[in-house]
């Protein structure tokens, strides 16, 4: 369900490119400096913890690193429980990446399990990268871009950094992702398309 749309940044209505064929998603990509490429899935438990997926996919994990200097790598999960206070959790941690923002770092994720979209605005236009497990998405410093987990997050990811601090965003304070299909949208739109 890997899937690429493109909209204009000012007509979300009116869609440029639509695709799930990884080849198209990766050369369209190429020329705005995201790298997408996918790994193979190695099969873990739900609960596997950042150790097991680290080993999991420690060879493409030490190439990425060696390739592009990496200090910083850790394992990002978020998955339903039946805990009383988890739409609470999956609401703010959804909100924390739904604004538009931007990094001083490259900004690369490994989908080991599940699936989250980025969104990319490029100039005059948003591509919305729909991730999922296999899938390594790179982000350019600087880019302009937000993340839509959805509603019922549900992903684990590997995260690479250059900077000790991890995470650091810079919001545009822009309210363009309220203006364009969520997460929910997309990943529905997806499966209903296989």
């Amino acid at each position: 369900m890997t899937h690429l749309t493109t909209w204009p940044a000012d007509d979300p209505g009116r869609v440029l490119r639509d695709t799930d064929r990884p080849d198209e998603i990766a050369a369209a990509l190429a020329p705005i400096g995201v790298r997408f490429d996918q790994w193979t899935i190695v099969d873990l438990p739900s609960d596997a913890g950042q150790d097991a997926v680290l080993t999991a996919y420690r060879e493409q994990v030490d190439k990425v690193i060696a390739d592009e200097g990496f200090i910083l790598v850790d394992v990002v999960a978020l998955h339903p429980t039946e805990a009383p206070d988890w739409p609470a959790t999956a609401t703010a941690a959804r909100a924390k990446f739904l604004a538009e923002h931007t990094h001083a770092d490259a900004e690369v994720r490994f989908f080991a399990a599940g699936a989250g979209v980025f969104y990319l605005h490029i100039g005059d236009e948003v591509h919305a990268v729909l991730c999922e497990a296999g899938d390594l998405l790179s982000v350019p410093a600087g880019t302009t871009h937000w993340f839509d987990m959805g509603t019922s997050p549900s992903f684990t990811a590997v995260r690479f950094f250059h900077d000790a601090d991890g995470w650091v965003g810079d919001f545009t304070g822009s309210d363009i992702a309220s203006r364009f299909p969520d997460f929910d949208v997309l990943y529905a739109v997806a499966v209903a398309a296989r």
